[in-house]
């Protein structure tokens, strides 16, 4: 029998996939669960891995989403194979999303650069102090 654990956590990891890439196409888990025809309830509890995404159901979320299957469960989404899930952990934080659309509308690619040596040194400063 399956370890329940790393059941969940592959559950909830397809539900972080599903909402990265619903994020990615700017759709509302409303629209999601109208093309499903779910409840957007039901979309967030899969998103959370609170419920398991069904294999059909799986397929149609991929469909939609403009993805295929595979897309949910490849290691190599998001980058290397150890920090691809980096990807994902950040779009689980509430401002990441609206800190990465607005750092990409900087077209100054110094001002880029700077932007991001200030965020890894606010970072670095608060890994210090815990």
């Amino acid at each position: 029998m399956a370890d329940k654990r790393n059941t969940l956590a592959h559950d909830k990891e397809v539900g972080r996939r599903i909402r990265v890439r619903r994020l990615q196409q700017d759709m509302s888990q409303t629209t999601l669960a109208d093309a499903l025809g779910l409840t957007f309830q039901q979309v967030q509890k899969y998103e959370k891995g609170v419920n398991r995404v069904g294999a059909g159901r799986l397929q149609q979320v991929a469909k939609i989403l403009q993805v295929s299957p595979s897309y949910f469960f490849d290691d190599n989404i998001g980058g290397s194979r150890n920090g691809g899930n980096d990807v994902f952990r950040l779009l689980d934080t509430a401002y990441s999303l609206r800190l990465m659309k607005a750092f990409i509308k900087i077209r100054n690619a110094g001002i880029q650069r700077i932007t991001v040596e200030l965020v890894e040194a606010i970072a670095d400063s608060t890994k210090s102090n815990h």
